[in-house]
């Protein structure tokens, strides 16, 4: 998939008008619904749904518990547009076709853009079922050469060389803590500092004791592409993460993590928790 032609702003023109012909719905708030929390875009009224992969040449996800599609609505009377099912590094998609998507939504209006994920604990004070917003990120991947802003730059979107001190808007971090505090959340909401690996493998204990000596508090694969290629386009982003899991940082511990116990997380005792993510951003779209 790396010796793909990549798309050019045609190709991602051509994707917005596609979309743009299937809705009346004029779209300036993003969500990229992460594992598990899919059910967001559930809630969307006067809802239009786009499957992927009838959009001539889109990618498609392929992963578990994403639907892989478009769900274009109202949400708390903002339009919104939520992407069921993203994409990652891990399925074989390089960075520029991953962050594809987001600049489909600059083209579309996104001012905006929410991006939720689940995460791995590293940071010993974080209990499973917690949520962190996501102050600022460690781009491993991006770092080792996997950022979608590599090759020839789209001046149309943004410059070449972005800003990314400013990566996640203070302002609507700063909204996510008032309104955590208005819903009575305060005990299961973190702020702290994303890290992204490519994945699929979990991460060793050597390693994340690495991201942790480095300042991450919780580790993903996904996320930093798509706010990457946010900020080259000038949207806004808020970023959320789910504490699926807490990672294992001793070698001698004997614990194993699967899939399939993250998973459980998610439907079993904190699915709690992943409703009052979901209100929580419901409510954030809200005050915009």
């Amino acid at each position: 998939m790396e010796h793909e032609k990549r798309y050019t702003l045609q190709d991602l023109q051509t994707f917005a008008e596609f979309i743009r012909s299937k809705t009346d719905h004029k779209p300036t708030i993003g969500i990229i619904c992460g594992t598990g929390l899919g059910g967001l875009a559930d809630t969307v009224e006067d809802s239009v749904v786009i499957q992927y992969s009838s959009i001539p040449n889109f990618p498609v996800s392929t992963v578990k518990g994403h639907n892989s599609q478009f769900v274009i609505g109202k949400l708390r009377g903002k339009t919104v547009i939520c992407m069921q099912g993203r994409f990652h590094l891990y399925e074989g998609y390089p960075a520029w076709k991953i962050v594809a998507p987001v600049r489909v939504m600059s083209l579309l209006g996104v001012e905006t853009l929410f991006v939720t994920n689940a995460a791995g604990g590293i940071n010993r004070s974080y209990n499973v079922g917690d949520v962190m917003i996501i102050k600022d990120h460690i781009n491993f991947t991006g770092m080792a050469g996997h950022n979608p802003l590599t090759g020839p730059n789209m001046e149309e979107f943004g410059p070449r060389f972005p800003n990314m001190s400013d990566a996640y808007d203070v302002n609507l971090r700063k909204l996510a803590h008032e309104i955590a505090e208005e819903l009575g959340f305060q005990t299961f909401i973190r702020e702290g500092v994303y890290a992204m690996l490519c994945g699929p493998s979990f991460e060793t204990p050597a390693e994340l004791r690495f991201l942790q000596t480095g300042g991450a508090d919780a580790v993903g694969m996904s996320t930093c592409v798509e706010v990457v290629g946010a900020r080259h386009c000038g949207i806004k982003v808020i970023a959320l993460s789910f504490i699926s899991n807490m990672c294992i940082l001793d070698s001698d511990a004997g614990e194993v993590l699967t899939t399939e116990e993250i998973m459980e997380v998610h439907s079993g005792i904190h699915s709690q928790s992943l409703q009052s993510l979901q209100n929580m951003v419901s409510t954030i779209i809200d005050r915009l």
